[in-house]
């Protein structure tokens, strides 16, 4: 199980969520993400990606001024 991280900050919606969309394609089931974004809607935008792309939250974190999560694959 491999972990990969992504720097969203200063990106909008919807850039946020299709980056991850991109990243995830080149990862395995199984795998981590890390997301950090500064976007307004982020939060329940990943929420929404989630469902959308049956992946799981592991844990959602507001840090800084900004949303740090982490997600299954």
């Amino acid at each position: 199980m491999a972990t990969d991280t992504l720097d969203a900050r200063g990106l909008k919606c919807p850039q946020p969520t299709l980056k991850m969309t991109i990243v995830c394609s080149k990862m395995q089931k199984g795998d981590l993400l890390e997301v950090m974004a500064d976007c307004p809607t982020f939060e329940q935008d990943i929420q929404s990606w989630a469902l959308r792309m049956k992946k799981t939250i592991l844990w959602v974190k507001k840090e800084n001024g900004y949303v740090h999560c982490q997600v299954k694959l």
